[in-house]
Formats: C-alpha cells, sequence, structure tokens
C-alpha cells in the first residue's frame, strides 16, 4: 500500500516524516486455544490489555497460560524482547508496554487484544518506536484511527494511517538515552510522592488507632472531668432509644395493615441486641465502655441482592465502591427508576445521619449520609439507623479505624465475592466514650485529618505535574529539540530506503519459501538475536 500524503511539522535537518508501517519488521497480533484460556494452569504465559501499564511496564500478578503445544504450533503472536505491546481494543486501546532484558518469561505469547509492533534494529532503535507511541503524538495517531463504540479500537491499517518522524539512526539512540536519564529522575520523584502516600495512610490510620483508644484526649480528660457523663449511663439511654425506634416502626406497619393491638403482647417480639464479648478486649479509659453494632443501630439493612434494571436518567444506586471515608462518589453511580427507588425504600431507605457501611467487595468502610438527595444501596451496602444520643461521625471514625476494621476482615467471608453478612457485622465492637468526648474526638480528627487532606492535595498536584512533564519530554523529543544533531549523521531518508530495500527482499526470500514449502523458523524469546 502507498504511504498517505504527509503534511506536518518541520522537522530537524536529516529527519524524515513516514509512517509507522513502513519502519516495521512486524505487526502481529496473537489467539488463543479453542475454550478459552481460564481453566490452563500451566504453560506459555498469555499477555492480554490487563497485563500492560500506562508507566510502560507489566501486571503480571494475575496472567494465565496457553498450553505449550498451542504455542508451539502458533505462527503470529509469539513476544520476543524488544517488541513493543500495543492494546489494540476496548477501554485501554493504545495503551503500550515494552519487552526489556528484565522482561520475567522466557517464553510468551499475545492474545488477540494486544498487537506486536516489531522494528528491524539494525536501522530502527526499538525504544524510539516505543516511546512516540507513548508521546502525544503517538496517541493522537491511536485516536484517530480508532473505530467503534467505547469497545471498539484499532486495526492494522492505523500503523499505515499514523506518521512518524524518523530520525537519523545515532540520533534515535541520543534521544532514548535522554528520555530514560530524565525519566529515572521523574521517577525517582514520583516514587518518593509514592512513599508520602503511605506515610499519609499510616498517618489516618494512626490517628483513628489513638483516638480510639483514648490516648487522643487523654489531657483533655483530665481537665473536663466535670463535664463527663461515664458512657455506661449513655450506653443505657441509646439501648431504650433503640428500643422505641423499632416500637414505633413495628407499630407503624401494624396500623399500615390496619392491625390494631389490644395490648402490649406485640413489643415482646423485640430482640435484645447482641452484647460485646469483652474477654480478651483491652482496656479502656475511666468513663468508657465497649458496645456493638448491634447496640448502636437500631436497624441494619442492605439493598436488594440482585441487579435491577438502570436506565439513564433516575435515582442513583449506590455499590460499595461508590461509599469512601471522604464520601459518596454519585457522579459514577449507576441509575434506577423511581418506581424501583419506592420499592426499595419499603425495605431499605437512607436517610440523613444514617451509616453506609461497605459489606460487598471492599468491605468495612464507614460513611455518615450527609446528603439530602434521594438514593438507594445495592446488597453491598449496609444502612444503619442509629439509635440515640450518639454522634454519628464519632461511629464513621470507629468503624473506619483499624480496631474495627480488623474486625469487619475476620467476619467478612467468601474469595470471589466476599461479603461481610449483616448477622456478622451487627457484633462488631466499638469503643464508646462519653457523648462530650465524641464531639472533642470528632474536632480533634478533623483538625489532624485535614493536615493529610492538604500534603495529600499537594502530593495529588505533583502526580499530575510529573505526568505533564513526562508528556512535555516526549514531546520535545520528537520534534527534535531534546538532544543536538549531528549534521554528519547518514539522512534517515538513506535509512528508509534501505528498510524499504530489506523489506522487500525479505518479501521475496518469503514467496521464494512458500514455493518450496519451507516454514519460518520458529524463534523464542531467550534466545532471539537481530
Amino acid at each position: 500500500m502507498t504511504e498517505k500524503k504527509i503534511n506536518l511539522t518541520q522537522l530537524p535537518k536529516g529527519w524524515v516524516w513516514t509512517t509507522i508501517d513502513s519502519i516495521l519488521s512486524t505487526l502481529e497480533s496473537g489467539g488463543r486455544p479453542k475454550g478459552g484460556v481460564r481453566e490452563v494452569k500451566e504453560g506459555v504465559p498469555s499477555i492480554g490489555g490487563e497485563h500492560l501499564l500506562y508507566s510502560g511496564r507489566f501486571d503480571f500478578s494475575r496472567i494465565r497460560y496457553i498450553p505449550m503445544g498451542f504455542y508451539q504450533g502458533m505462527t503470529r503472536g509469539k513476544v520476543l524482547r524488544d517488541d513493543i505491546l500495543v492494546v489494540k481494543d476496548g477501554a485501554t486501546t493504545g495503551k503500550t508496554a515494552f519487552v526489556s532484558d528484565n522482561f520475567p518469561f522466557s517464553e510468551a505469547a499475545v492474545n488477540e487484544h494486544v498487537f506486536i509492533l516489531r522494528v528491524p534494529k539494525k536501522y530502527v532503535e526499538p525504544r524510539y518506536l516505543f516511546f512516540w507511541m507513548q508521546s502525544p503524538f503517538g496517541q493522537r495517531c491511536v485516536k484517530d484511527n480508532f473505530q467503534g463504540t467505547a469497545q471498539g479500537g484499532i486495526n492494522s491499517y492505523f500503523v499505515q494511517n499514523s506518521n512518524f518522524p524518523l530520525a537519523p539512526f545515532p540520533g534515535q539512540r541520543h534521544i532514548v538515552l535522554k528520555i530514560e536519564e530524565l525519566f529515572a529522575y521523574l521517577d525517582a520523584g514520583v516514587e518518593r510522592l509514592r512513599k508520602v502516600e503511605a506515610q499519609l495512610k499510616r498517618y489516618r490510620q494512626a490517628v483513628l488507632k489513638y483516638a480510639f483508644e483514648g490516648k487522643l484526649t487523654e489531657e483533655w480528660r483530665k481537665t473536663h472531668k466535670d463535664l463527663i457523663e461515664p458512657a455506661p449511663a449513655l450506653l443505657q439511654c441509646i439501648l431504650q432509644d433503640r428500643r422505641a425506634k423499632w416500637e414505633g416502626q413495628h407499630f407503624a406497619r401494624m396500623k399500615g395493615k390496619g392491625i390494631a393491638p389490644k395490648d402490649d403482647s406485640w413489643k415482646k417480639k423485640y430482640k435484645e441486641p447482641t452484647s460485646p464479648d469483652i474477654t480478651n478486649l483491652p482496656e479502656l479509659p475511666e468513663g468508657w465502655t465497649w458496645t456493638t453494632v448491634d447496640q448502636l443501630a437500631w436497624s441494619v439493612k442492605d439493598g436488594p441482592h440482585y441487579s435491577p434494571e438502570y436506565v439513564d436518567n433516575g435515582i442513583p444506586f449506590i455499590t460499595g465502591g461508590n461509599v469512601r471515608p471522604s464520601g459518596v462518589d454519585f457522579d459514577s453511580a449507576k441509575k434506577i427508576s423511581r418506581e424501583l427507588y419506592r420499592r426499595f425504600s419499603e425495605r431499605c431507605k437512607p436517610e440523613t445521619g444514617d451509616i453506609l457501611y461497605t459489606k460487598g467487595g471492599t468491605t468495612g468502610i464507614a460513611r455518615v449520609n450527609t446528603y439530602s438527595l434521594e438514593f438507594s444501596v445495592w446488597v453491598h451496602v449496609a444502612v444503619l439507623k442509629l439509635a440515640g444520643p450518639i454522634e454519628p461521625f464519632y461511629v464513621q471514625h470507629a468503624l473506619n479505624s483499624p480496631f474495627c476494621y480488623e474486625q469487619a476482615q475476620r467476619f467478612t467471608h467468601g474469595v470471589g465475592n466476599q461479603d461481610l453478612g449483616l448477622t456478622r457485622m451487627i457484633r462488631i465492637v466499638v469503643s464508646l466514650p462519653p457523648l462530650v468526648e465524641q464531639k472533642e474526638i470528632n474536632e480533634r480528627i478533623d483538625r489532624l485529618q485535614s493536615i493529610a487532606d492538604k500534603v495529600e492535595r499537594i502530593v495529588e498536584i505533583n502526580f499530575r505535574y510529573a505526568e505533564q512533564l513526562r508528556q512535555i519530554i516526549l514531546r520535545d523529543a520528537f520534534l527534535g529539540r531534546l538532544v543536538s544533531q549531528d549534521p554528519g549523521d547518514e539522512p534517515a531518508e538513506k535509512l528508509l530506503q534501505r528498510i524499504r530495500e530489506e523489506k522487500a527482499k525479505s518479501e521475496d526470500e518469503k514467496g521464494k519459501n512458500r514455493k518450496k514449502g519451507i516454514k519460518p523458523k520458529q524463534l523464542e524469546l531467550s534466545t532471539y538475536v537481530e
């Protein structure tokens, strides 16, 4: 196929605009055996789009395999050292990784969702093409050639339609070395940011740990003894309110069904809440007591145990992934009709002041419902309606503390489909201080966590800045601005001509071999040499 006419930015002297296709020796993708690879437990690693990272590296934590026999019979899709792998379809189309010297497998193959781009290494530095594919220009090529909906992708024509700035061969290597040098500085900075992130996470957990051991308000208690009503008395008030709320709801339900009770015998249906087992619990500060989620909440329910029909415009339908200590993500929530919302609300209706508590997927995350808008929850979210008097945000912080979170994980069952069942959830033990101390703890947690919030925002800004700087480096590299050019280097036009000649010669050889019935030589990743 003839190359498209190219009319782009002026390149440095000795460079030439061409297409990606013109500098490739190989463009291919792989496959998988009939029946898939889900049940294949060993063999040759099968690399899909999910294994490529945006950093250009790989994540093989969930690698799958193809049988050795299938791999040996493959004529396309075998991975070699210095290959550039590109995701060809789906939401991550264009994500690119490089098969470097530290690639962990001696043999590997790509599946049908990944392209292999391979270059003649005598004329094109493989990392030069790899960095181009990661640059804003290379990603623009992918975007311009994307076809279909969100699950569409790019086909083999994308390399023919994608422009490529070919530099003289020595210049390619100088550019690659400079990019790697600058990226090394960036990576070191990013690694320091990640350490700060980890320290912030430990700091947040330490604040909550000390808060619910009583250490955060230890000095405060010494100077406010006259304000403190012991928590055991507070717990009795909570338990009385818990029963009163249950009776009120139960009576309203009977009235709705047209049942008029003759006496108070129906009140005997009330089930006393689970008390904490304090056998191996640590000692609490004076005036505190142990309690359970069951004692603190007069109602603990979850959403429907099936996936409802969703609509484009409707009432938000919250899953576990939407609930975080910092708030509820309504933007990414799915929607249900108002009719379904009314039906689900008959069983479980979130109201202001309730605790939303994740019980499926990522379990043990609590958040106070501070929102006035209407929404429903799925089975992966429990709604805890608190009895009073108690501070809802104290309960949120307590449930998110290491002490309660570890209990939640112990009570979470299952591997693939993890579930923190309601009957187990209510057994979680919580330390309960006097009401006035709860308010003081909340204020201190908010002050200390706000410090972490500010640092976290700075870290996020620097992460974004590092990525922007990475893209600027790649942009300048392929505009010829990153390293000085040597006018004595052989012009890329002559380089391109030799690539074309060798490709033509190779095609002639393949044609002759096909006539003779000679199959292509099988190459292995560990032994491949240009």
